[in-house]
């Protein structure tokens, strides 16, 4: 086997995958890159919007605290890769939206870091996602609260500023990311023409800069689901659809085959109608946490990726929340 050395990036490849990262493992011969794992983050929100809470997605129960953000925020997004969580944007009570991406190093409980500033600062539910090695940014609006349509990544085990990656199809916000690892998809979502939810799934290659690409349409138009997903499927769960806020609110599960683009298929129901839940996902199940039904609720749910089904319950939040991030790493 013969391995190549990106003295630029300071890259150690093989013919199965990055080994090390400026000294960081991130994978190696057979084995997947790290862009999620067991133990799940939740972090900001509506409620208790600086705490950090995770829970191992193996093990149904409750949440525990993890740290705390620099501050309270809401409609931030979140990301994970190599060993780390990176928090990005977000709406900061008495200052407004923020560009500030901060992390925390996942095996390890405590506080957030400064990691960098974004290219442009978003909030309200932009996506996140990763494919162990780099990280993408995508969407949300944008100071002057227009949604926007720009895509921005970092390399997780790199602390700096976010660079420009590309743009999405059409620019929109209240929107999520899933990854399988080498393709980021970013389903659904608000954005400018009429009707204002979107049934559009767009992806990228999250190693090769450039625009997204149409991957296909979800069953029904939704903004606000949460997504996860394996180095399979996405899982696409909850929303809004565009009967409006009072009564639009879905419990649809939806799925896709990353690696094949195409439509979604139905894969089952949560346990209650929701919209802003995040969910987290490692290879075997999904979560899907939080969210808004009748109110903010605190219920964790989860499903089998592999097989389609209904959600079960698994456990509770900290709090009732929305408007929050979550990943899940090793």
């Amino acid at each position: 086997m013969s391995l190549t050395i990106n003295h630029q990036t300071n890259d150690i490849s093989n013919s199965t995958g990055t080994v090390k990262l400026n000294g960081t493992d991130v994978g190696g011969d057979n084995t997947p890159l790290q862009h999620a794992g067991d133990r799940a983050l939740v972090g900001g929100g509506a409620s208790n919007g600086d705490v950090i809470q995770y829970f191992s997605i193996d093990t149904t129960g409750n949440s525990v605290d993890f740290g705390d953000l620099s501050g309270a925020k809401s409609g931030l997004a979140a990301l994970s890769a190599a060993g780390r969580a990176v928090f990005g944007g977000g709406f900061v009570s008495g200052v407004g939206k923020t560009d500030v991406m901060e992390y925390v190093t996942i095996s390890t409980t405590g506080n957030a870091t400064d990691f960098g500033n974004l290219i442009e600062i978003f909030g309200d539910q932009a996506a996140g996602c990763s494919n162990g090695v780099r990280g993408i940014f995508a969407g949300g609006s944008n100071a002057s609260a227009a949604r926007t349509n720009v895509i921005q990544y970092i390399t997780v085990a790199t602390p700096g500023n976010a660079t420009d990656f590309g743009d999405l199809t059409t620019a929109r916000n209240r929107t999520i990311g899933a990854s399988n690892g080498v393709r980021g998809i970013i389903p659904g979502g608000e954005i400018n023409t009429s009707p204002s939810v979107t049934a559009t799934i767009d992806y990228v290659t999250i190693a090769t800069t450039g625009n997204a690409q149409d991957f296909g349409d979800l069953a029904v138009a939704i903004m606000g689901p949460a997504a996860s997903g394996n180095d399979s499927r996405g899982i696409i769960a909850g929303g809004q659809d565009a009967s409006g806020y009072s009564n639009g609110k879905v419990n649809t599960i939806q799925y896709v085959t990353i690696a094949t683009t195409g439509n979604a298929t139905d894969f089952g129901d949560l346990t209650e109608v929701k919209r802003l839940a995040v969910s987290t996902a490692n290879k075997t199940r999904a979560t899907i946490n939080g969210g808004q039904g009748s109110g903010y609720v605190n219920t964790i749910e989860y499903v089998t990726i592999a097989t389609p089904g209904n959600a079960t319950d698994f456990g509770d939040l900290l709090a009732a929340n929305s408007y929050f991030s979550a990943c899940s790493g090793n």
